[in-house]
Parts: structure tokens; C-alpha cells; sequence
């Protein structure tokens, strides 16, 4: 292959990493922000965030699904249904937000209360999260757009618009925290204003596409078989960071501070490395799509080693930054004594995290859903869930948490090795048959 392809995957990937950094650059903001309040404001927002995460990201169907499908299309020559996806998938973020953020009032003190014990930091946890809910509808929105607009090979726009709404958040977060005096509850504010911003510059986007803007039962249904097993995939993700938060939660307020520091950090580069896996649903979709699978395998083996390249940087980044990146957080002691505990698990995953972002984008992109699906759930179950409950148990600490995230993410690369070369996942096609 000559150099096209790597001009191909810049050109996708280089817009697509803001987008996908946004979010969670502005959770870091809002870390850094929210820290100085004390240890008990950044512990409830630790647990906040993890429990929003797992509302609106059970839902990435919205964005991985849409693009796969989308992307098939696109590859075929059919690029107004491919954009029909996108007016599907955002019929079902609607419809879908607004049960959340009723089924979300409802529980936000049960679920805080559980994961972080009744007290101070419960309460603040659901006073934060009872406001930030109100953006679930919003952010579903934002990744049906992603993902359609993936799949048609334009990340620039959602560049453009994800930039906007967080840009709007960045700048409202210290005001609202320090200059109207709101506190916590500020930020959860500086969230959804950010995220109408978004929803609406994405809505637009479908409005002046010309396309049939009504409901079709049928694009749904497919929809959401593709969803079930994403769903399922990203339950394993979430209940491995549920049960870390958790397990941090009741080791100590010190503990939770420092595990959301590394948390967000480590979310925030899982982000920055899946914008290889972008590219590669995009790419991979469109060459099966036009039932090119030679060219899918070949690109398939790319990814994964331009994953492991950007995975070593950012490890080596992050291991020269371990005295200096934590007190951009926190100056509390007690949690920058126990972010090292913790550090170091992160750097060391980086490397193979490079990998396993860019395979999951290789079988997204194919729409082998059902391969990544089962993967992911028995990763979970003999690899992480056992350890981090031992480590509760036997008060392993933050060490015991994220060596279970390490154990986690080997067993992940190991099954996806597997599966590439065994070249089943390459099924040629507009629809994934």
C-alpha cells in the first residue's frame, strides 16, 4: 500500500481526536476546577461523572452502531441513506433522553448513596448529578451526529460543533463555581448549557441535508439489534469503572479524589487514542461496504501498529509528567499522596490501550458487534471484577483497582489478536449480513 492511506487516516483521525478529547478535556477542567473546593466536592464529582457515564454511554450504539452502518453505506454509493441513519439514530437519542432524565430524578440519591455510602458525599454527589441529567437527551443527540457524519467520512464538522458547545462549558464552569457562588452545582449547570449547544448545531446539520426527516420503524429496529450488543459491551466497560469508583469510594475521601484525577486522565487519553479507531470505522466500513475485503485486512493491520506507536508516546508523555500533572488537580495532600498508587498502572497501559482502541475500530467498522461483545464480558468477569472486589476485600487500595484495569485490558488485546487473524470478522457488503 503507498502513502494515500496514511493521508486517508489523518485526514479522518486528526479532527475526529478534539472531538473525541472534548468531553473529557472538560471533565478535566471541571476536575481542576471543582478540586480546589476540597476533597469532598471532587470525590462527589467523581461519583457523578462515573454514574452520568454510565447513563449516557450505554447508549454509544447512538454514535458506533450509526457509524458502521453509515459507513457501509457510504462505501456502496448510497450516501443519503447512510445520512438516513443519522435521522434514525437521532429519533432514539430523543427518545431515549428524556426516559433517562426521568428514570435519573428518580434514582440520583438511591444510586449515589449506594456507590458512595449515606453522608456528605452522597448528598453532594446527587445535588450535582440531579442538574446534570438534564443534558442526557443532548449528549444522545451529539453522538447520533458523530456517528453519522463518521460514517460519510466528515469529521470536520463535528469538530466544529463539539468545540463550540465545550468551549461554551469551559468558560461558564469557573464562573458559575467562584463567580456566581454556586459551587458544584455550577458545573453541572456550565455542562448542559455547553451540551444544547451541540444538540442544536447537530440537529441543524440533518435539517439542511434534505432528507426524509420521519420515522422509520424499520432503519430503527436493525438499529437496535446492532445496539443490543454494544450495549452489552459497554455494561462490561461500565461496571468495571463502577465497581473501581466504588471500591475507591469506600477505601477513603483521599482515595476517590485521587482515583477521579487518574480516572478522567486515563478517559481522556482512551480518547485521544480512539481517534485511530474513528478512522478506522470509517475506513474499514467503506472498503467492505464496497466489498473491497482485501483492503479492509490490510488496513486492519495499520491501525493496530499505528496504535501502538501513539500508545508508547503518550506513556512515556505521561510517565515524565507523574511530579507535575497531578497538583494541576489538586493541592489537597492526602489525595496527591495517593495518586502514585494509581499512576503508574495508568502509564503502563498505555501501549497496549493504543492497540485494542484501534482493533475495536477495525471490528466496529466491519460491525463484528457480537465478537466485541463477548470479548469484552468475559475480560470483565475473569479479569477485573474478581480483582476488585479481592481488593476491597483484602483493602489493596488503589493498587489492588487499577491492577485489575491492567489485567482487564491485556485479556481485551488478547482476544482481539485472535480475532484479526482469524479474518472472520471481514464480511463484505452494504449491510452487514
Amino acid at each position: 500500500m503507498d502513502g494515500a492511506p496514511l493521508k486517508q487516516i489523518l485526514r479522518l483521525a486528526v479532527p475526529a481526536l478534539p472531538v473525541l478529547a472534548a468531553e473529557p478535556l472538560y471533565l478535566l477542567v471541571d476536575t481542576a476546577v471543582v478540586g480546589h473546593l476540597g476533597a469532598t466536592e471532587l470525590g462527589a464529582l467523581g461519583i457523578g461523572a462515573i454514574v452520568l457515564a454510565q447513563v449516557s454511554t450505554q447508549l454509544t450504539f447512538l454514535s458506533y452502531g450509526t457509524t458502521s452502518r453509515a459507513a457501509r453505506l457510504h462505501g456502496s454509493g448510497r450516501r443519503d441513506q447512510a445520512v438516513a441513519e443519522g435521522v434514525q439514530a437521532t429519533w432514539l437519542a430523543l427518545t431515549a433522553g428524556v426516559l433517562l432524565v426521568v428514570l435519573g430524578q428518580l434514582l440520583a440519591g438511591p444510586v449515589a448513596r449506594v456507590l458512595a455510602g449515606p453522608g456528605p458525599l452522597a448528598d453532594a454527589a446527587t445535588s450535582w448529578l440531579r442538574t446534570a441529567l438534564f443534558g442526557v437527551p443532548l449528549i444522545l443527540v451529539t453522538l447520533a451526529g458523530n456517528g453519522w457524519m463518521r460514517g460519510v467520512q466528515d469529521t470536520r464538522r463535528p469538530l466544529r460543533y463539539v468545540l463550540a458547545g465545550n468551549g461554551v462549558s469551559a468558560v461558564l464552569c469557573p464562573l458559575l463555581v467562584y463567580g456566581a457562588g454556586w459551587g458544584l452545582e455550577g458545573s453541572a449547570v456550565a455542562n448542559v448549557v455547553g451540551q444544547v449547544v451541540g444538540a442544536v448545531l447537530f440537529l441543524n446539520a440533518l435539517r439542511v441535508e434534505r432528507v426524509s426527516l420521519a420515522l422509520d420503524l424499520a432503519v430503527v429496529r436493525a438499529q437496535l439489534v446492532l445496539g443490543r450488543d454494544l450495549v452489552l459491551r459497554s455494561l462490561a466497560f461500565q461496571a468495571c469503572f463502577v465497581s473501581a469508583s466504588t471500591v475507591a469510594a469506600r477505601t477513603s475521601v483521599a482515595a476517590v479524589g485521587a482515583h477521579q484525577v487518574v480516572l478522567q486522565l486515563w478517559m481522556f487519553l482512551a480518547l485521544l487514542l480512539d481517534s485511530l479507531a474513528i478512522a478506522a470505522q470509517s475506513m474499514v466500513g467503506a472498503a467492505l461496504g464496497a466489498d473491497d475485503d482485501h483492503r479492509a485486512r490490510a488496513l486492519a493491520g495499520r491501525f493496530a501498529r499505528y496504535g501502538l506507536v501513539f500508545g508508547v508516546v503518550l506513556g512515556v508523555l505521561f510517565a515524565g509528567l507523574a511530579g507535575v500533572l497531578p497538583r494541576v488537580f489538586t493541592t489537597d495532600a492526602a489525595v496527591l499522596a495517593e495518586i502514585p498508587h494509581a499512576w503508574w498502572f495508568f502509564v503502563v497501559m498505555q501501549p497496549v490501550a493504543g492497540v485494542v482502541f484501534a482493533l475495536d475500530g477495525v471490528f466496529l467498522g466491519a460491525g463484528d458487534a457480537a465478537y466485541l461483545r463477548t470479548a469484552t464480558l468475559l475480560s470483565a468477569l475473569v479479569g477485573f471484577l474478581p480483582l476488585i472486589w479481592l481488593s476491597l476485600a483484602l483493602g489493596w487500595g488503589l493498587a489492588g483497582i487499577w491492577t485489575g484495569l491492567v489485567l482487564f485490558m491485556l485479556l481485551r488485546l488478547a482476544t482481539l489478536l485472535a480475532r484479526l487473524r482469524s479474518g472472520r470478522w471481514a464480511v463484505v457488503g452494504a449491510v452487514r449480513g
